[in-house]
Parts: C-alpha cells; structure tokens; sequence
C-alpha cells in the first residue's frame, strides 16, 4: 500500500509541474517587443519574429570580467523595418529623434538614433535572445539589449519589453 500510495504521489507531482512548466515555456514564446512611436509600420516581435533578419554576435563581458557571446539582430535593423528615419535622411530636427527602451519591471533607458545609425557609429547595439549559443535566462530575457563596447552595462536593459521611437521637444 505505502509503495502506491508513493507512487500516486509522484504521479500527481507529475501532473503539477507539466503545467506550470508548459506555461513557462508557452510565456516566453508569447513575449513580444513593441516597436511603436514615431515609425511607419509598428511592430510586435516575438522570438520567432527575430528569424526574419540577419543574425549578429556581439561579445561583452560581465562583472566578473568574463567574455559572453550574445546572438541577436542590430537595432537599427529592426528600426529600418519600422520605418524609422536612419541613414541619408537622419539630419536635421530627424536628429533630435531618440528610442526608449522599456523593461518589465519598469526599467528605462534611452538612446539617440545617431548612437544606432552605421552612418554615425561603428558602434554595434543588438536586441539579444541569445547568450554563448543558448536562449537568455528567464532574469535576463527573453530579450536583452546589448552594447558592445559600454563601459558600464546599465544601457544593457534585461527584459526587453517595448522600444518607442520619440522626438525630443
């Protein structure tokens, strides 16, 4: 009896976590970032979404001092498919266009469209799902924004989950 009893236990343990787990993964695939503001197409990427453009891989250290490969798409990339102004046409009142950046928990951080322009910068700035070949942790993604050569990694927003295109007034 104690060894059914046992097994009925593990059984029912089973049939708890399956779910919760499933939801986990259900969610991540559901997560989206919203590219809204002052664009032409707005746009709701979801993980699957990123497939669409050509993959990037920045290396950044952490605080440890320990180099980590991130896989994404180069924001600019994504901005283009928006219809942000970039490029030739990003001069003038276009230069007082910014994006930010939104986490879930709040978090914000902002950037100049020069800062992510290639006529600008030979900075590279990636929307990550990617880390050292595996998708971002659960505290980290399932996307993350990451700058390449930043001092300081508070522009490297975990948890990305809206960027909105703005212009400064």
């Amino acid at each position: 009896m104690k060894k059914y009893t046992f097994l009925m236990i593990i059984a029912l343990f089973g049939l708890i976590i399956k779910p919760s787990q499933t939801q986990a993964q259900t969610a991540e695939k559901q997560a989206s970032v919203k590219v809204t503001g002052e664009v032409i197409t707005p746009l709701d990427l979801k993980l699957a979404d990123l497939t669409q453009f050509k993959q990037t891989e920045v290396i950044r250290k952490d605080k440890d001092g320990n180099d980590h490969k991130y896989s994404g798409v180069v924001l600019s990339d994504i901005l283009a498919k928006a219809g942000v102004t970039l490029g030739k046409d990003l001069r003038g009142k276009n230069l007082t266009k910014y994006i930010l950046i939104e986490a879930i928990d709040g978090y914000q951080v902002v950037f100049a469209l020069a800062e992510l322009d290639k006529d600008f910068t030979n900075r590279t700035i990636i929307l990550a799902n990617q880390i050292d070949g595996k998708p971002l942790a659960a505290t980290e993604g399932p996307f993350r924004i990451i700058v390449q050569d930043e001092k300081k990694p508070a522009r490297c927003i975990k948890q990305v989950i809206s960027i909105k295109v703005q212009a400064a007034k």
